[in-house]
């Protein structure tokens, strides 16, 4: 499920690029939102030395789902100065779920820098500051013309509170043209003995239920040339034996894309999706101990996790009419360099 800015037109910047270390550097890292700039050299030099071992982050963890954005060490890259807007979203309204932060806010943040109006979900009571964060993040780079984004705090398992989100979004903006489902929570098991019907049922709802849910009453305030966006994982492709439960919804995911793909063709309708590898986001530290956090992305053929910025842009593409108008029932995979059978 389930940041800041230097401004240089509408083009607001996290670091100068997005893939030339680990870290941000610091002069970027003190405008971030609760970044605090106290010891930052000696914590620089320390990064250093973790990543001459191996480490890609320093090591934490989060006690709780969905995880924060505006705790994390460093904060997640929602954005980079070598993104170029070209008002692909101009007059676009768009509902991204879990869009307060992770690969959810650097979508939003993109989507808004290339005009399109924006709405997004988060957790209430978990998720409220960086909601905030990521509605000022949006304001600041939205086009004139759009309108001023919205927050709407749900819990997305249930088909009852995802007809709300479309309602209340519908009557705010009048329709939906882009929807990205993205929310999603994961938890570790050793073995499928240790997932009971609560923590399936609960995994299942978010990850998936939620994608049915928010489509079948989004569709009907969605016409010809609107575009549906799901994100999947590489662990729909490749496996992954400590995420059982979050892998077969990952997997259900990917059929779900296609077989909806066909379903909208002929009214005009595109359905993609977007699998994700290893990307550094609240998810992480909030379901990985100290040392897998720190170590997370190292497994890649880049031997290293990717940044949000480098995902968003692949929802920017599919949600683009000019750039992906032949893609439907296809999925995208950012996951540096991962070879799978798509």
């Amino acid at each position: 499920m389930f940041s800041r800015f230097l401004c240089v037109s509408r083009v607001l910047a996290i670091s100068t690029n997005p893939i030339s270390t680990s870290y941000s550097s610091p002069a970027v890292r003190s405008n971030l939102p609760g970044f605090s700039s106290g010891s930052e050299g000696r914590r620089e030099v320390s990064r250093r030395g973790m990543a001459s071992q191996g480490s890609q982050f320093p090591p934490q963890k989060q006690d709780a789902q969905p995880g924060k954005e505006h705790v994390m060490d460093p904060t997640p890259q929602a954005t980079s100065h070598d993104y170029k807007p070209a008002n692909k979203l101009q007059g676009k309204v768009a509902l991204v779920t879990g869009g307060d932060s992770g690969i959810g806010r650097a979508v939003c943040h993109c989507f808004a820098l290339e005009g399109a109006t924006i709405a997004f979900t988060y957790v209430k009571g978990q998720e409220d500051k960086d909601a905030k964060d990521t509605l000022e993040m949006i304001k600041k780079a939205k086009s004139s013309d759009a309108k001023d984004p919205i927050a709407v705090a749900t819990d997305l398992g249930f088909d009852e509170n995802c007809k709300k989100v479309v309602d209340e979004v519908v009557r705010a903006f009048g329709r939906i043209d882009i929807l990205i489902n993205n929310a999603a929570e994961q938890y570790k098991a050793s073995t499928v003995e240790e997932i009971d019907e609560e923590r399936l049922l609960r995994v299942f709802r978010t990850n998936i239920f939620s994608y049915f849910f928010l489509t079948r009453h989004a569709l009907k305030h969605m016409k010809e040339g609107s575009c549906i966006i799901n994100t999947t994982s590489v662990n729909a492709y490749k496996g992954n034996a400590k995420l059982l439960d979050y892998t077969s919804t990952k997997g259900a995911i990917v059929a779900f894309t296609r077989g909806l793909a066909l379903q909208l063709a002929e009214k005009g309708i595109r359905v993609n999706g977007v699998a994700p590898g290893p990307i550094w986001t609240p998810l992480i530290p909030a379901s990985f101990d100290e040392e897998e956090s720190a170590k997370f992305g190292s497994q890649t053929p880049m031997k290293r996790a990717g940044q949000p910025i480098e995902v968003a842009t692949a929802y920017v593409f599919l949600a683009s009419n000019a750039d992906s108008s032949y893609y439907t029932g296809q999925v995208l995979h950012p996951n540096g360099g991962t070879i799978v059978n798509a």
